[in-house]
Order: C-alpha cells, then sequence, then structure tokens
C-alpha cells in the first residue's frame, strides 16, 4: 500500500492556509483598530461637536477597514485553493452590476452612512429623536446607526431610514421652571426672593451657559400665581438643571416665608 506525501501535504495545507489568514485578518484588524482608537488630537483645543465628529469619522474608519480586512482575506482564501483571483477582478465590472442590482437595499445604506457623515447630521454622542424613538447616537456604521434610550434599550436603524431627524444636540437647551405662588404673598416680596436667589445661584448653576431670568407672570391659577424661572444650558443638561433649581428656589422661598400652596381636602361632618 503506497501513500501519496505530496498528495497528503497539500491537503493539510489547504486546511491550514485559510486558518493562518483567518488569523492574520483578524490580527491586522485588531491592531489598526488599537491605532485608531488611541490616536490623540489636542482635545483641549477643540469643541466638543469636533471632538465628536473625530470619535465618528474614527468609528467609520474602523468599519471600512473591517470590510476590506474581510475582503481580502476571502481572495487570498480562495487563491489558496487555485481559483484564480485574477479572473474574478476581472469580472467585477459585470458582476459589480449584478450586486448592484442583489444588493440595492446595502448601497443605499452606504451610500447614506456617507452622506451622513459629510453633512454632519448627527455624530456619535447627540441625542437625536427618529421615529419616535429618542436617544443617544452609540455607533454610526457603514449600514446602520444605533441609538440608546436612557433606559438602556439600543435601536438599530438602517442608514436609508434616517430622515426626519430631530436632533437635540446642535443647539442649546432652556430649563423652565413653572413656580405656583400663593395669591396672599406680597409682589414686591416674591421680586425680592427671586433677585435674592438669582445672586446667590448665578455662576453655581450646573451646566448653565447663562444667568437666570425671570419672565415674571406666566398664568393665574386657581389658587396661585404662576411665575416663570428660565436659564439656558449645555445641550440635553436643562432635565438636570431644572431638578436643581426646584430644589434651591424651594430652600429660597422657605428662608424667606413664601407660600407655595397645595391642595387641601376639607371634611364636614353633616348632622
Amino acid at each position: 500500500m503506497k501513500i501519496n506525501i505530496l498528495s497528503y501535504s497539500i491537503d493539510i495545507m489547504n486546511i491550514i492556509n485559510p486558518i493562518i489568514y483567518i488569523v492574520i485578518g483578524i490580527l491586522s484588524f485588531r491592531i489598526i483598530k488599537g491605532i485608531i482608537k488611541k490616536a490623540k488630537f489636542a482635545r483641549n483645543r477643540l469643541k466638543a461637536s469636533q471632538i465628536q465628529r473625530i470619535d465618528t469619522i474614527k468609528s467609520l474608519i474602523i468599519n471600512i477597514i473591517k470590510y476590506i480586512i474581510v475582503i481580502l482575506v476571502l481572495l487570498a482564501i480562495l487563491s489558496s485553493f487555485g481559483i484564480n483571483v485574477n479572473k474574478i477582478l476581472a469580472g467585477l465590472g459585470i458582476g459589480t452590476a449584478i450586486i448592484g442590482l442583489a444588493f440595492q437595499d446595502l448601497a443605499k445604506d452606504i451610500i447614506a452612512g456617507f452622506s451622513i457623515i459629510a453633512e454632519g447630521e448627527y455624530e456619535v454622542g447627540d441625542t437625536i429623536e427618529v421615529d419616535s424613538f429618542m436617544g443617544e447616537v452609540v455607533f454610526i456604521g457603514l449600514r446602520t446607526t444605533r441609538i440608546r434610550n436612557f433606559k438602556g434599550a439600543t435601536k438599530i436603524i438602517s442608514n436609508r431610514y434616517m430622515d426626519n431627524i430631530i436632533n437635540y444636540s446642535n443647539n442649546n437647551s432652556l430649563a423652565v421652571i413653572d413656580v405656583g405662588i400663593a395669591y396672599e404673598n406680597n409682589e414686591e416680596e416674591i421680586e425680592k426672593t427671586f433677585e435674592n436667589l438669582f445672586n446667590r445661584l448665578n455662576g453655581n448653576i450646573p451646566h448653565a451657559t447663562k444667568n437666570l431670568e425671570l419672565w415674571g407672570v406666566n398664568s393665574l391659577g386657581d389658587s396661585s400665581v404662576v411665575y416663570r424661572v428660565v436659564v439656558e444650558t449645555e445641550p440635553m443638561q436643562h432635565i438636570k438643571t431644572e431638578r436643581f433649581l426646584r430644589k434651591e428656589i424651594k430652600k429660597e422661598f422657605d428662608k424667606s416665608g413664601i407660600k407655595i400652596p397645595y391642595q387641601q381636602i376639607e371634611i364636614h361632618n353633616g348632622k
């Protein structure tokens, strides 16, 4: 019985070579990805929006490199099996037309992904709303965008469907506090209390970009006069600022004796 050692060796190499190519591809991707992520810029000289744009571009470049490496590994594996890769590349002209028809949606996603980056519609870290889903953009790829809401749920949307978007991160937000004050309080005392509050807080309000403003009486309720206080904040930080201000307003009103009305129930014991 004769064993064809040469044939046996070739068969083993047909198994080993693809594994080697795959390992090289994975290692190459990890190294390149690490280099891109560790690339440092003078972040202290950049605006927050510019830093977000850099992070978004990094994410997109990593995504593109991943696809390129996958294609190169596949071509190398095909070549190891004796398939003429040159003929495959030469036939890409015709193949592209066929693939284009078969993968129209994929092409639309990729084109939309480049458009999103080029026009700066939104970036990683922005808070956006699409199809009534609001959250932070955590990933922008060639095919999809991932949005995570405050509960931790992540929605994955194809880039071609990323239209009619509301971007809450482009401009500063406005914190609005409506304060109900009992009718029996003196108007001068109320305004003096607000003045003392503003003097104490201005310059020390979390995320505020401007000073507090008293817009005056916003409405006349059944049991209270409603005053409106506003302050401009960093994008999407108005809710945190509003919570802080409500606490400080309550403290200031308690100190000044200004009454905030609350519902009361009277029970009459009829005989």
